[in-house]
């Protein structure tokens, strides 16, 4: 949704190859993407363009 190609086919594969373990991380950075305020998130992500958590 954000536009983040790399990072998304980055998490792909390695959950591909981890068998689905680094589903920890991607619940963790849906952890933070939800805590933060709209504000937050749009300087960090959209107008920061931070790619990870």
């Amino acid at each position: 949704m954000l536009g983040y190609k790399n990072e998304g086919i980055i998490q792909l594969i390695i959950g591909l190859v981890t068998c689905g373990f680094s589903a920890i991380i991607s619940i963790i950075e849906g952890i933070i993407y939800l805590t933060k305020s709209d504000e937050e998130f749009v300087a960090t992500y959209i107008n920061g363009k931070k790619g990870w958590f």
